[in-house]
């Protein structure tokens, strides 16, 4: 019990130096702290602390005052700064580290998510149909039950269908979002709410899931997903508000102070959303003193001209915790929904090569316009033709715009067809990876790797 009160105790505190560790003194101020009265808030000691400066990569202690720190190095440097009312910690020699940088998340969305049916890690039809149960039971005839983060990887690839909902939630309409957020699964009584039959025409951008006899299977994928988010109860902005403050915690709890949030735009999503999130959640955040971690944003491509209008009216940073970074737009969908878009088709479905989002000469225009407007341009690229076709166009950006410092990405360029990782370093492009793209890339090269030693691995 000792050891395990000592290690909350050094989480406790590691928490604390995370979140101030990348704050710096104010600029104006001249002088020592010690010299102005300044005392710290805060010491850490006998800690390993990683400073990210490689002349001196390790301390073992700091002083931090208002979340900022005072100084890194040893304890007897730090003496100075202690005061009577000055907390001190002795770590143990417990590590603390820089706080960490997401550079792709869905922020409000995801502490929205922390609060409905949770499904991320199921690893059997079993348990996700208990689960699912489990919130119907809590709902009123008629409410929605929503939910999301599943994998049908983590239970053997099979794809969720609206009979595994049916009679467990016949009075419910339900919804729930896969984990990449391009396909969501919906009961019958939720397709029958949103007009969904075996009649129903694919959206542009979209795939309604069938059976081999055209009856949609519940599943819906990209801009299909439209259909059901145009008769979904809205998320309140009370709601919004506290699912950005839960997620805040979220990622304090594992360290992370600062995010790059890419908005709640998605393929069949509205693009107000984001800008309601701006000026209800985060303005809003921001003016009560709630913000607790680093944000910059990324706003829907199709608005640029209001990011631009906005960042001329009130700079690039509202403030320390706020600052507007750029535009994000989708080119193709994802791996896990057969959405990413693919020179070969997918193994189970020799005529699918996934889906292409948007027309290029609209993206081109786009982000032409965008990039004279000084925004950074950010756009969502899975399969290998998607890659390849941004890589294409942002020659031609380079090539009408000029060379400047413009910082490009490319989110998570996951598959790349061979040459194709040398041209980022061409123009600079930005390959926004995060863990889980990598993870799928190195199983899809294996499982591919082992048909052709072996035979199909099913």
């Amino acid at each position: 019990m000792a050891a395990r009160s000592a290690l909350l105790a050094a989480g406790a505190a590691a928490l604390v130096a995370v979140a101030a560790v990348f704050l710096l003194p104010d600029p104006a101020s001249r002088l020592p702290w010690a010299q102005r009265g300044c005392f710290a808030d805060l010491i850490l000691a006998n800690a390993t602390i990683y400073t990210a400066d490689p002349a001196r990569p390790f301390a073992g202690a700091i002083a931090v005052r208002a979340g900022r720190v005072l100084r890194v190095g040893t304890y007897d440097s730090l003496k100075e700064f202690k005061g009577r009312d000055t907390y001190e910690l002795n770590l143990s020699g417990n590590v603390v580290l820089p706080g960490f940088i997401d550079s792709h998340v869905h922020l409000i969305d995801g502490g929205l998510q922390l609060a409905r049916v949770p499904l991320r890690g199921v690893r059997s039809k079993a348990e996700f149909i208990s689960r699912v149960k489990g919130a119907v039971r809590d709902k009123h005839p008629g409410e929605w039950v929503r939910g999301g983060g599943w994998n049908n990887d983590f239970w053997g690839g099979d794809l969720p269908t609206a009979a595994w909902l049916d009679d467990i939630s016949p009075d419910n309409p339900v919804w729930l979002s896969r984990m990449d957020g391009h396909m969501g699964l919906a009961n019958s009584l939720a397709m029958k709410i949103a007009g969904i039959d075996k009649n129903t025409n694919d959206p542009v951008g979209g795939t309604i899931v069938r059976t081999t006899e055209r009856e949609p299977t519940g599943l819906l994928v990209d801009a299909a997903m439209k259909l059901v988010f145009d008769v979904v109860r809205e998320d309140s902005v009370n709601e919004r508000r506290e699912a950005l403050l839960r997620a805040s915690k979220h990622a304090l709890m594992r360290g992370v102070t600062t995010v790059v949030d890419v908005g709640s735009y998605f393929p069949g999503t509205s693009e107000e959303q984001t800008w309601q999130d701006f000026s209800d959640v985060y303005v809003w955040a921001h003016s009560m003193g709630k913000m607790m971690i680093r944000v910059c944003l990324f706003f829907p491509m199709p608005t640029w001209p209001r990011v631009s209008d906005l960042i001329h009216e009130r700079g690039r940073s509202l403030s320390r915790w706020i600052h507007l970074g750029g535009v994000k737009a989708f080119l193709d969908g994802s791996l896990g929904s057969s959405s990413a878009w693919f020179y070969e088709p997918y193994v189970d479905a020799p005529s699918n090569y996934g889906l292409q989002l948007l027309d290029m000469d609209v993206l081109l225009n786009a982000t032409l316009e965008s990039d004279k407007s000084g925004l950074q341009v950010a756009i969502h690229a899975i399969g290998d033709k998607a890659n390849d076709m941004l890589l294409d166009m942002f020659d031609k950006v380079v090539s009408l715009n000029g060379t400047k410092d413009r910082r490009l990405r490319i989110e998570h360029a996951q598959h790349l067809s061979p040459g194709a990782a040398k041209r980022f370093g061409e123009h600079g492009i930005i390959a926004s990876v995060q863990k889980l793209q990598c993870i799928q890339a190195q199983y899809v090269r294996n499982t591919l790797k082992q048909e052709k030693t072996t035979g199909p691995a099913f």
